[in-house]
């Protein structure tokens, strides 16, 4: 769960303004956590409600709580229409790959973990496609836990029909944009695969372009639960989250550890974890901005619908626009 927020956050600053190579930093002044960390403690506070009632919990009102009490402008168009009407939308978007992270930290008996993904991810993403790329992830994510080594993992991918024979340097020349499982579970697969440590596991996700907050969230949950995650990581993510977030990740971190699951627990809050830390307003309307552009570009929204998305004014795209990040 850790290692998809830090990826969330590391890879904020670069979702629109994709940078192609290893060499940058991590934590930087602008970035943030996003929707993909949002929808992440969705499914932990889920995870930690299930724990503790035998009664089966639902999960949709639990997302769409989460997301109305964080009404950012990461959201997408149809996502954001699902918060205000959660029905599911037949999405194959790869949102249902970058929040499974809580289930498969979680269940130790594949039995009991495939059903559990398959019920948090067909609230919204219930196409065969949405369901695949959350369940590849969950089961690459408990292999990695389990002590798999990476061919045994890179093979029980082809049982999704991912082959990963490609490689970051091929994908980087030629990346772009694109939300689908069908294309962002492979390329997070690929980077986790080629990664040595958790910190190359982010720099190559965020180096292949792309979406790619949302790629390194996939790539380094899986890189946590093969390598673990470094303290200091760790203590700078945590305190760019509120102390909702903060304390809900404790308690999830707690319930692993009492199920003697792992290895390097988050057992309490620190004073690095309580820093405070916050985005300028301004830099928060200028991504809000940069998102309205990109969501104009699919040609489904015109600028004045994409702007409202995002919660910003059309003197902010006249103040912004020019600033957007072009490679």
């Amino acid at each position: 769960m850790i290692g998809a927020i830090i990826g969330d956050i590391v890879g904020s600053r670069f979702e629109f303004n994709n940078f192609r190579r290893t060499e940058f930093e991590l934590f930087h002044p602008e970035s943030r956590y996003t929707d993909d960390t949002v929808c992440t403690m969705a499914v932990a506070d889920w995870v930690l409600q299930s724990a503790s009632n035998s009664a089966n919990v639902p999960f949709a009102p639990i997302l769409q709580s989460w997301c109305r009490n964080y009404p950012m402008g990461d959201y997408g168009g149809r996502f954001r229409l699902w918060i205000e009407n959660p029905i599911p939308y037949n999405s194959y978007g790869n949102g249902s790959a970058m929040r499974i992270s809580p289930v498969a930290d979680f269940f130790n008996d594949p039995e009991a973990l495939f059903p559990s993904v398959d019920l948090v991810t067909s609230v919204s993403h219930n196409h065969s496609e949405g369901l695949k790329g959350a369940n590849a992830v969950a089961h690459a994510i408990w292999m990695a836990r389990s002590g798999s080594s990476k061919p045994q993992i890179k093979q029980a991918m082809t049982n999704f029909g991912y082959y990963l024979n490609s490689t970051c340097a091929k994908i980087r020349k030629t990346n772009t944009f694109n939300e689908t499982c069908q294309v962002t579970v492979p390329q997070a697969l690929i980077c986790f695969l080629e990664a040595t440590d958790f910190e190359s596991a982010i720099r190559l996700a965020v180096s292949i372009g792309g979406d790619s907050d949302t790629i390194a969230a996939i790539t380094c949950s899986i890189a946590e639960a093969y390598y673990g995650v470094p303290d200091w990581m760790r203590d700078e993510a945590m305190r760019r989250l509120p102390l909702e977030m903060q304390k809900l990740t404790v308690d999830f971190y707690q319930m692993l550890n009492q199920k003697n699951m792992m290895k390097e627990p988050i057992e309490e809050l620190t004073d690095e974890m309580h820093a405070t830390f916050t985005i300028s307003d301004e830099t928060d309307r200028k991504h809000r901005v940069w998102a309205s552009m990109n969501i104009e570009a699919t040609g489904d929204y015109s600028i004045e619908e994409a702007l409202e998305m995002q919660q910003v004014t059309m003197a902010d795209y006249e103040l912004y626009k020019e600033t957007y990040p072009t490679e």
